[in-house]
């Protein structure tokens, strides 16, 4: 049973939701990419928790790499700038990539991403969001190859998702008290 933290108002994911997950999209990336070696692309901070399981559980050569790419700042909502703060070290001329990310929001910071990597010359682009925030209303421009679950129109947080650098290493998936962000 995981232990609600304070300043979370109910548990999404469960830890073992999570793990569920995770098995599920590294046996369908391994399965998609047995023989093509992809680069697995972290965006940083979030997606590193994600990433980290994920990569384990894909049993095919991989590559990994992170990028620094942000919307947000400090913030609760999207600013509606794109900016990359450290970019990727590996070419990616005729690789498969495969962009992690921890949550599609607005899609806005995806939607950037990955036409600035399709601009490179890669093999394919494609997206894996854990988590997609159902927003009535508002549909994405992005649709991820690969989708962990659905979540409501709050502000979520655990498992690499934050509010101002905090609740990263919480085990699970929570609802944050509106009282904390507002």
């Amino acid at each position: 049973m995981d232990t609600l933290h304070p300043d979370v108002e109910e548990i999404l994911l469960t830890e073992e939701d999570i793990a569920a997950i995770v098995d599920r999209i590294g046996s369908q990336i391994t399965e998609d990419y047995r023989d093509k070696n992809p680069l697995v692309v972290s965006v940083l901070r979030g997606a590193s928790v994600f990433m980290a399981d994920l990569i384990r559980a894909i049993k095919c050569p991989l590559a990994i790499d992170f990028m620094d790419v942000s919307s947000y700042g400090n913030g609760a909502k999207s600013s509606g700038v794109v900016r990359i703060d450290k970019d990727l070290v590996t070419p990616i001329e005729g690789r498969h990539v495969i962009i992690v990310e921890d949550i599609l929001d607005s899609g806005l910071t995806l939607s950037y991403l990955k036409r600035n990597l399709e601009a490179r010359g890669p093999a394919s682009v494609e997206i894996v969001a854990f988590t997609i925030k159902d927003v009535p209303g508002r549909p994405s421009d992005v649709s991820p190859r690969y989708v962990g679950a659905h979540v409501p129109d709050a502000f979520v947080v655990g498992y690499g998702l934050d509010y101002a650098e905090r609740y990263r290493n919480l085990p699970y998936v929570g609802v944050l008290k509106e009282e904390i962000y507002r």
